[in-house]
């Protein structure tokens, strides 16, 4: 079965990012002249400091372009913080967020294209310029759509909600949660070329990022959840869970939040199955797991009406990081036949 020509991957941060990486490595492997278009999760964004800050978008950006922090996986490599400690010297709050100096430059010039009136779609593709990531990469939407976390009040019996961000990077999402507000998603439409890019790939891709606030959030933008139902291209997923444990981050906090436990099944359960015969009113065709923890999970999840594949998840190196996708092509092949 020849590659798909056009592969919509719909990414959030580490691991998007680090897939889709991959994805290339294993295309330009095989000589196929393919393009690949990624929405990206605008959900985490946040306003510090003056500066619109989009994490996952930069994360994708910078993965795909070369200039990552492989250690960390976020920022950018042989990054300085001159900037966060002089804010800090200030007294200027929040001191939790780590601002990098090279980073902030690309804050700045988002946040001068985006006060001069242009959308955040426009502005992404100008700054791509700049780093060549080999996709096209979009935004879930030119509107603003954040994710807030309710958690509990001051007061007993109270409950608040803290923007996303300062509950995953200051508290380390060690502060339970009770469920996620997107606030502005019920308003926001997705940016120019999302819903299309959906509808005529040959392929869709959820990547092993965030089911809840990363490939969930893209979800909940009207429009975007009824375009992945309705793509006559097979939708195929990676399992961010191995063994009951994510692969990276804190996603069993995110899971807990919305009663879902944290497994391989369990994920491929809430996407749910587009099988007609399945109710059809999930996004999965096609899921993989890892094959050395939760390989007894591909019989029951076939038979709900998700093909699930038992292979290697684990993104070592690109080399099988390459694999993986290889493998999630090779299924939305056989899904397609």
């Amino acid at each position: 079965m020849p590659e798909p020509t056009r592969i919509t991957v719909l990414a959030g941060g580490i691991g998007g990012a680090r897939f889709t990486r991959g994805l290339l490595h294993h295309l330009a492997g095989t000589g196929t002249e393919s393009e690949v278009t990624v929405v990206g999760n605008t959900g985490d964004d946040i306003r510090l400091f003056g500066l619109q800050i989009c994490p996952d978008l930069d994360t994708l950006m910078y993965t795909l372009g070369g200039g990552i922090s492989e250690d960390r996986g976020w920022g950018r490599e042989d990054e300085t913080f001159t900037v966060r400690s002089e804010l800090a010297a200030y007294g200027v709050a929040p001191d939790w967020f780590g601002l990098g100096d090279r980073d902030t430059a690309t804050h700045l010039v988002r946040t001068q294209m985006l006060a001069a009136g242009y959308p955040l779609s426009a502005v992404t593709e100008a700054l791509c310029d700049r780093w060549r990531p080999g996709v096209r990469l979009l935004p879930m939407s030119d509107d603003r759509v954040e994710t807030h976390v309710v958690v509990e009040g001051d007061e007993p019996g109270t409950r608040r909600a803290i923007h996303f961000q300062e509950w995953w990077i200051r508290h380390r999402a060690a502060l339970p949660a009770h469920g996620f507000v997107l606030v502005g998603a019920e308003d926001a439409r997705p940016a120019p070329g999302v819903v299309e890019a959906i509808t005529t790939a040959d392929v869709v891709l959820l990547p092993p990022s965030n089911p809840v606030v990363s490939v969930g959030t893209i979800l909940e933008v009207p429009g975007i959840r009824e375009a992945v139902r309705s793509t006559p291209a097979p939708v195929v997923g990676v399992s961010p869970i191995v063994g009951d444990a994510p692969v990276r981050g804190m996603a069993d906090a995110c899971l807990r939040a919305i009663g879902v436990a944290t497994s391989a099944s369990a994920v491929a359960l809430h996407y749910g199955s587009r099988t007609a015969g399945a109710g059809g009113h999930g996004l999965l065709d096609g899921w993989l797991v890892h094959d050395a923890t939760d390989a007894e999970a591909v019989d029951a999840l076939t038979a709900s009406g998700i093909t699930t594949r038992a292979v290697p998840l684990l993104m070592t190196d690109p080399m099988s990081t390459a694999a993986i996708a290889a493998q999630a092509l090779a299924l939305a092949g056989e899904l397609r036949a």
